[in-house]
């Protein structure tokens, strides 16, 4: 899942990213962009440098903090993404499947007592100088300048962060209950599965002619892979290893003259020299065998076939699988 933070100063956007840190949520920061910026410009790290730069980032595009940090993230991790404060990078990170968007906030004079106690040098001394600062990030007329308001406006969760951290930690733990049923985890179904692990051992055919991939299954346990190409030692299809392939030879024609193996041909000799037993096991293929792996395929003992695409020459393969009592299935995604 992925969680984007906005919030006024010390409203403790900082305290609920530690947390989900803790939880296992990798972290970015919209800020971090910026602060990169200026290191490789070799200007200060500063308030007002941060807030220049920002928006000079911003007036090439609005969203191009955003952008940036979206190029480093995975699909496979949870992450919390922190210092969101204009529309335009909200609206981007919310392009994200399984995105939330939490502003957390907490009452203005509470805020302050915390930038006094963190005691930084360029912080705001007094409450009206404070306000004065908060009054210029709140709100802006110019749409790729810092906009906390709007940006808040977009949230679809709020945290009052007006007590101590238990209260705090408690709120976190409830967006994250929340968010339980919404970003439950979508799993391939096991065809889905053994379908896709087939189409990425096609990719390492060498045919000419057309990428197909087979996968012989177990017990839900991959046991052997194959895919078409020409023998063990020989030239490779795409190297001009097979005459017919590279002369672009009509489908279905001069099949006889063809040097290169099927992809469930291979899976079958594969586990055949590796000695791993295949009887009783499911064939998963990208394409319908033809009719000499439908043979290899009933003697081999395998119980079932999976295809995907529809080989040229299927009907009378398909019909000697189901009259020797093999399941044949076309996958189908949903």
């Amino acid at each position: 899942m992925f969680i984007g933070l906005t919030g006024e100063n010390c409203a403790g956007k900082g305290t609920v990213a530690e947390h989900l840190k803790k939880k296992g949520f990798e972290y970015y920061s919209l800020s971090d962009v910026v602060r990169e910026a200026l290191v490789s410009e070799r200007k200060e790290i500063t308030r007002d440098n941060l807030i220049k730069k920002a928006n000079e980032l911003r007036s090439k595009d609005a969203a191009a903090l955003a952008k940036a940090v979206v190029a480093k993230l995975k699909q496979d991790k949870n992450y919390v993404i922190d210092s969101i404060r204009n529309p335009a990078e909200a609206k981007e990170l919310m392009k994200l499947k399984d995105f939330t968007f939490v502003y957390v906030t907490a009452p203005a004079q509470i805020r302050f007592e915390r930038m006094v106690a963190r005691n930084r040098e360029s912080d705001p001394k007094t409450f009206k100088e404070f306000l004065a600062l908060e009054n210029a990030e709140r709100a802006n007329k110019d749409e790729k300048k810092q906009n906390i308001e709007a940006t808040a406006a977009l949230a679809n969760k709020t945290i009052v962060n007006d007590g101590d951290f238990s209260k705090l930690y408690d709120d976190i733990a409830h967006v994250l209950a929340d968010l339980g049923g919404d970003f439950m985890v979508e799993r391939p179904s096991w065809d889905e599965y053994f379908m896709s692990i087939a189409s990425v051992v096609a990719s390492r055919s060498n045919c000419m002619k057309r990428k197909v991939a087979a996968i012989i299954v177990k017990d839900r346990r991959i046991i052997s892979t194959g895919y078409n190409g020409t023998p063990r030692g020989a030239r490779n299809c795409n190297e001009g290893g097979c005459e017919r392939c590279n002369s672009n030879t009509e489908s279905g024609k001069n099949l006889a003259d063809c040097v290169c193996s099927h992809g469930e041909e291979n899976a079958i000799v594969q586990s055949a020299y590796h000695g791993i037993a295949i009887k009783g096991s499911s064939i998963y293929s990208t394409f319908s065998p033809c009719l000499l792996c439908t043979k290899m395929i009933i003697n081999a003992g395998i119980g079932e076939v999976v295809y995907n695409a529809e080989y040229p020459l299927v009907d009378q393969s398909i019909k000697l699988l189901k009259e020797a009592g093999i399941v044949v299935r076309k996958f189908e995604k949903k």
